[in-house]
């Protein structure tokens, strides 16, 4: 199985990395990013993050011969606490790239994929308890069918939802593709994408994740320190771009003062539109179709 990062010279190019600079990784996976990254620093250091034992047994493999680097097996989400807790307050860069590894889709035992027949997991830390395949066969109606609607921005979510409650057990992940061809035979793309998306948001709680980590990462910023994401759907994006207008713009509030206090604002965005994979790229890696990337820097 082979890792095709994305977008990674531009990642790299808008982190502006200090040689001497403490940055973090926080989506290690095929470690792409953080190999790059270990090339640009000098007496710098690298923490990367990722909750997949497979995805850090491949890293090691990659960054074997690097060094001033850390692994830490954990989620992203608990990042500031593994970071102070060793005795690190303020980092000069982050970058998060939220897609899924190449190997996660391509290993079927995973159950990522709807294109082969196989279990219905979809964890990133596979030491946790929650899968695809028990909230399939043991949520109500109405719990079921807000994850497809919200998460996957699925309009046919109740049709869906009730024709999986009528079909149980789902124990495969063809058995909840025959089902999503039953609803959406009319529907452009396959059938079953927008389920499936919605499905890994939610073992994986993603969006509440990507929420959190968002807020502490401006508070560890150092001046000029810079928050990259590399984002593919349009419920990530809408999250960060929205995070990063409110983290750079006056309150409303401030605004109607007679004098305008610029010291409130922390932030700045530096990519006024997002960054999209080059043509050449996404005619070697057509999974990278999808990316937007956008960063913001602490202000000095």
């Amino acid at each position: 199985m082979k890792h095709i990062t994305v977008l990674l010279q531009e990642a790299i190019d808008y982190l502006n990395i200090k040689p001497n600079g403490i940055y973090v990784d926080g989506t290690l996976g095929g470690a792409g990013h953080s190999k790059l990254i270990l090339s640009h620093l000098k007496n710098g250091f690298l923490y990367a993050f990722d909750q997949d034992q497979f995805a850090i047994d491949y890293a090691k493999e990659v960054l074997k011969n690097e060094k001033n680097y850390e692994i830490i097996k954990s989620n992203f989400r608990y990042l500031k606490q593994e970071l102070t807790s060793r005795g690190v307050d303020h980092i000069d860069g982050l970058l998060l790239d939220l897609g899924l590894s190449s190997f996660q889709i391509d290993d079927e035992t995973r159950g990522f994929t709807y294109l082969k027949d196989t279990t219905l997991d979809m964890r990133m830390d596979q030491s946790q308890a929650l899968t695809a395949e028990i909230i399939l066969n043991t949520y109500s109606l109405d719990e079921l069918a807000k994850i497809l609607y919200v998460y996957g921005e699925e309009k046919n979510s109740y049709k869906i939802a009730r024709r999986v409650i009528e079909k149980r057990p789902i124990k495969t992940t063809m058995e909840l593709v025959k089902i999503c061809d039953s609803v959406n035979y009319k529907e452009k793309g396959h059938s079953a994408k927008r389920v499936f998306q919605a499905l890994r948001i939610a073992v994986n709680d993603e969006l509440t994740v990507l929420e959190d980590v968002l807020k502490d990462a401006v508070d560890l910023l150092n001046p000029d320190g810079r928050l990259v994401v590399i984002t593919f759907h349009s419920l990530e994006d809408r999250i960060v771009k929205h995070f990063f207008r409110a983290e750079s713009e006056l309150d409303p509030m401030l605004k109607k003062l007679p004098i305008v206090l610029d010291d409130t604002i922390k932030t700045e965005v530096i990519t006024r539109k997002p960054i999209y994979p080059s043509e050449d790229e996404i005619q070697q890696n057509s999974r990278s179709k999808s990316a937007k990337l956008r960063a913001l820097k602490r202000r000095s």
